[in-house]
């Protein structure tokens, strides 16, 4: 299986679940509701290509339902559950009820002190401070 680097640190191939304009549940409890992503973060591709992200990458998203004080922001989060299907490398295939994101800062602690629902393990061990305010991790 193919592995992709970044930042100096060796993370499988996963299968791309979300793009740009993708609206996705805000998994934390900051105030937002549903954001949609408008870029992903790192993200190198070819001309007229959406750009795509997996389970553990930093988007930025604009909030576009929640309280009044979070709505039309734009802020980074990380993606921490995805309805497409990937495969790890030990051979298991997982895959989500929906898609998911918890708000972020740029350094990758979560704005919100607590995450709803589960957490897939990838994004657990490339954002340790996301793992550390889930609750459970898949």
């Amino acid at each position: 299986m193919s592995r992709r680097k970044v930042t100096g640190i060796s993370l499988p191939k996963l299968s791309k679940g979300v793009t740009v304009g993708t609206r996705l549940v805000c998994a934390d409890n900051t105030g937002a509701k549903v954001i949609q992503i408008i870029a992903v973060k790192g993200f190198k591709g070819r001309l007229n290509r959406y750009p795509s992200a997996s389970v553990g990458d930093m988007v930025i998203v604009t909030v576009k339902k929640g309280t009044p004080q979070m709505r039309r922001q734009v802020l980074p989060a990380i993606v921490i559950r995805q309805r497409k299907l990937y495969r790890r490398p030990n051979g298991l295939w997982v895959q989500f009820e929906d898609n998911a994101a918890v708000i972020a800062s740029p350094e990758g602690s979560p704005r919100g002190s607590e995450i709803r629902g589960p957490v897939a393990k990838e994004a657990a061990e490339r954002w340790p401070r996301v793992a550390h305010a889930a609750s459970t991790i898949v």
